[in-house]
């Protein structure tokens, strides 16, 4: 290796060893191509591509050599032996075109590395020639162990080049490798071998070959190997052309032979039986050449009995005029039928002696289908054009009508033999803005409307404009562009469409039932009139009102009754908002408002009296003159409120004092005394969310045996802690709860939760829960009271529900219904607040009540007033007649627990016994 590298080092020129790379790659690209063209090839053409393989290779091999020589500095003079030079040459090209052959022509296993290995012994040969052919004054003494290694190199390079050569259409690295590998097979065989000589110097030795200059003979050697691997790489590249042009041949004819799959080409002979049957026919037709060869093919393909008549006579006239065509349905083989188009042509010899037909029958069942849709689809336009809603016109880019509708023409009365194809745009117009009587048409008016329309349809996307320039009609235009600069224009009626609109708009800004504004319309003209209000200074009176009687009114005499009350109304009040130029609005119902502005307040104040007046007439409905009571509130801008909401609102409040004062229906806003509704109105809002806040508690007050002192129950009591507002009484919104229903959601809550914690207990305590007037009267209460026993697990002996006696008063049958219903369930029923009621007596004879409970106002009284011990002891007295308990509420001193078990009275509740707490226990309730 040392040997090597020295001779490399230092007895090299490195421009000429560079340029022998060069020589040495370009002629291995080469030789590959030239090889690779043999391998794609065979027969003759393949041997003249193997010699070529041959001289490209070899000569390639040679130049490399002998430059590589040149580059070599053996210390003496040299020369060249010319008839050995030109030998080594040809061995070089000899040797490796037989490689080739054997590599790539050979079927034997492992011919591709034998023919490399024949390929590696010529680069040796070539070598060793031409180092014989070298003429020095001294000897040239060879290492055999180098000669012999640049010999295997060379082979076993070689052998693995070719190897890759054979198998570069499989393998794409094989392919790129290849060239490498020759080069590495002559590269490395050359130095190698360079490294096993040394030249001993002989004075004695006289030179007697070729002198030249290694430069000079380094680039003529050069140039002719360029020149010769140029030939034979255009060679290759001629001969890839020639294959490329000779596949794209073959491609086309081959397209064309399967683009015939649909086409059916044989012959005929003079009597129009078929003669020749190609594979092609039986292909597209599906009869084997032994049912159709001697028939009439009409007769055999035949759909109907026309089809061979028109055959036959087509024969006729191809056989006078050399050619016919015709159509028609035929059927396969597989009995699948096709459309297809025939050509006959007359085949005649030299004299002109009819020879036969050639009958070409191409399938155009597609096309047809196209064809009959494309009529059909053209029926189809027509009668949508002629019974589509809209006038349709279609116009090309020099403004000529192409096609119009009937209904475009019917649209404008036009006369039909001027709506014609070709007639201009500005005709048309010309002939549509006639259509009105009270026009006069000049120059400039026509061209006002032309240039109308002319914008529309230049834009991009074109455009629609209305028109009403015919009386009574509302005509919508529009002009679409196409791509080809026509356009399309549709004319659509849309007069009933906008007369639809507006009253859908008026539906949408007024009370369907009675006309007047309806909210909407009466909120935003109100925030127009409090706008220029407050600009002018001025006083802007807002009045809520609604009819008193109105659910009698509907429930007397019915709703259509009470519709037309509201129709006269409304129309009474139109009346006078034309005289007095205010806006009056129904809301719904019964609920009416008005505004209007006004510069002085006691106009505003006579002007709300007049209102009123004019509501309180009597109204005719059917034979009944019917005199409304008017329930009328009024707030006043700026005093009474800023804003819409606040003048809504305290007219509002006014309204509802109105219905609670005797005497008294039309009330003016009053901040203290409509404070109390607004804070009503407050506490309603926060109930909503208050169980869904979590914000009530439950309390238990205890309640105890008079002479034992025994505790026999608990009474759960309501109390809600407000975020703001604390703990708020339940004197407070309880009444509020039963006026808007949130008490009944409210008392089941509270039943739910009472007996949850009673059944907790673990013991036989009664838990007593008060029900509302509101609650008695609920359907549902039955249904709630049965699942939450069945939910707590509470026995219904342990529940003790408490009512009023002002609870049954409202609807006293069904009152008592339910509560019979819950006893059934083995619910006790105590009546409270005993003896404050309307009718006690008669409430203790209608239903069988458990337990009675003494007013706490009787106890309090009954240590000071003679009267008011005797009537806590009438109750006992009455309670032991009937067998009632008697359970007194609010004992507080110990002289009332003494009076009550003087008495007899069996139970007591109130401070004295104990005050309401938040958590009982199980250990604490026993």
């Amino acid at each position: 290796m040392y040997r090597i590298l020295y001779c490399l080092k230092d007895q090299h020129d490195w421009k000429l060893v560079f340029l022998a790379a060069a020589v040495c790659i370009l002629s291995s690209v080469v030789a590959v191509l030239t090889i690779e063209r043999a391998q794609s090839t065979s027969g003759a053409q393949r041997m003249h591509w193997v010699l070529t393989a041959g001289a490209a290779g070899g000569f390639g091999i040679w130049a490399t050599h002998f430059i590589a020589m040149l580059a070599y500095n053996s210390g003496v003079t040299t020369g060249y032996d010319l008839r050995l030079t030109v030998l080594s040459l040809f061995c070089a090209m000899g040797i490796t075109a037989g490689g080739v052959e054997v590599g790539i022509s050979r079927s034997f296993r492992y011919s591709s590395l034998v023919g490399g290995a024949v390929l590696g012994a010529g680069i040796a040969s070539m070598h060793y020639l031409g180092m014989m052919a070298l003429d020095l004054p001294g000897r040239v003494i060879w290492a055999p162990d180098l000669v012999a290694v640049s010999i295997l190199l060379g082979i076993v390079f070689g052998a693995i080049a070719m190897w890759a050569i054979s198998h570069a259409t499989r393998h794409r690295w094989a392919a790129r490798l290849s060239p490498l590998l020759l080069v590495l097979a002559i590269v490395s065989h050359h130095f190698t071998a360079m490294g096993a000589v040394t030249v001993q110097p002989d004075p004695a030795r006289t030179i007697g070959g070729m002198m030249l200059s290694p430069s000079s003979m380094s680039l003529a050697i050069t140039m002719a190997a360029i020149a010769v691997l140029t030939l034979c790489a255009f060679a290759v590249i001629s001969g890839r052309k020639l294959d490329l042009m000779r596949d794209e041949s073959n491609r086309r004819f081959r397209i064309l032979l399967e683009g015939l799959e649909d086409t059916a080409i044989f012959l005929l002979d003079p009597q129009g039986r078929v003669t020749d049957w190609n594979a092609g026919s039986g292909r597209n037709n599906g009869y084997p050449v032994e049912d159709i060869t001697g028939r009439i093919y009409a007769d055999v393909c035949a759909v109907d009995a026309d089809f061979p008549v028109r055959y036959r006579e087509a024969l006729k006239r191809a056989e006078l005029e050399g050619r016919a065509e015709l159509e028609g349905p035929a059927r396969r083989a597989d009995g699948k039928l096709f459309w297809g188009q025939t050509l006959l042509r007359a085949l005649r010899d030299g004299e002109g002696k009819l020879l036969g037909f050639a009958n070409i029958t191409h399938e155009i069942t597609e096309r047809k289908a196209a064809e009959d849709a494309v009529k059909t689809s053209a029926r189809n336009l027509d009668a949508a054009l002629s019974n589509m809603p809209m006038g349709l016109c279609l116009f090309d880019r020099n403004e000529r009508l192409i096609l119009a509708n009937r209904r475009f023409i019917g649209f404008y009365n036009l006369d039909e033999n001027l709506v014609q194809p070709g007639i201009s745009f500005r005709t048309l117009l010309v002939a549509i803005l006639s259509q009105r009587d009270d026009t006069v048409l000049d120059d400039s008016v026509i061209e006002a409307f032309h240039a109308r329309h002319r914008e529309l349809i230049a834009l991009p996307s074109g455009g629609t404009f209305v028109s009403d320039y015919f009386p009574g009609r509302v005509m919508s235009i529009s002009h679409r562009p196409m791509a080809d600069g026509g356009w399309v224009s549709t004319f659509e009626d849309i007069t009933e469409r906008r007369a639809s609109e507006a009253r859908i708009q008026h539906l949408a800004r007024h009370d369907a039932l009675t006309g007047l504004p309806n909210r909407t319309h009466f909120n935003d003209a109100f925030e127009i009139e409090l706008a220029r209000a407050a600009q002018n200074g001025e006083y802007l009176g807002m009045v809520a009102f609604d009819i008193a009687q109105f659910k009698e009114i509907n429930d007397r005499l019915g709703h259509e009754a009470g519709d037309e009350v509201l129709k006269k109304l409304a129309t009474r009040l139109v009346d006078h908002a034309h005289v007095d130029g205010r806006l009056v609005a129904r809301f719904g119902g019964d609920e009416f408002n008005s505004m209007r502005r006004f510069k002085r307040l006691e106009d505003l104040r006579e002007a709300v009296q007049k209102l009123y007046d004019c509501t309180c007439e009597p109204i005719r409905i059917g034979d009944e003159d019917i005199v409304l009571t008017i329930n009328m509130g009024v707030s006043i801008y700026p005093q009474d409120g800023q804003t819409r909401e606040a003048l809504l609102n305290n007219a509002d409040l006014s309204m509802q004092r109105a219905k609670t004062i005797t005497g008294r229906s039309l009330c003016y806003y009053d901040a203290a005394m409509d404070e109390a509704a607004r804070e009503r109105n407050a506490i309603a809002k926060d109930l909503k969310r208050a169980l869904k806040d979590e914000e009530f508690r439950l309390f238990y007050q205890v309640q105890q045996s008079v002479v034992s002192g025994e505790i026999t129950g608990y009474e759960a009591l309501i109390r809600w802690k407000h975020p703001v507002r604390g703990f708020v009484s339940p004197m407070d919104f309880i009444s509020v709860a039963e006026e808007s229903g949130a008490i009944v959601e409210i008392g089941a809550w509270v039943l739910r939760t009472a007996c949850r914690e009673a059944a907790s207990w673990g013991n036989d305590l009664k838990i007593a829960v008060n029900l509302s007037p509101v609650q008695l009267n609920d359907a549902s209460l039955i249904e709630t009271v049965r699942q939450v026993l069945v939910e707590t697990g509470l026995s219904p002996s342990r529940l003790e529900l408490e009512i009023t006696e002002s609870t049954i008063i409202g609807d006293k049958i069904h009152a008592l219904h339910q509560l019979r219903q819950i006893k059934a369930m083995g619910v006790t029923i105590a009546i409270d607040d005993f003896g404050t009621g309307y009718a006690s007596l008669d409430t203790l004879n209608s239903f069988p009540f458990d337990k009675i409970k003494i007013d706490r106002s009787f106890l309090m009284e009954a240590d000071k007033s003679a009267q008011a011990r005797a009537i806590v002891r009438a109750i006992l007295a009455l309670g032991k007649s009937l067998e009632i308990p008697v359970l007194a509420e609010g004992v507080e001193t110990e002289a009332q627990l003494g009076l009550l078990r003087e008495e007899g009275c069996e139970e007591a509740q109130g401070y004295l016994l104990g005050r309401p707490v938040e958590f009982i226990g199980a250990v604490k309730a026993a």
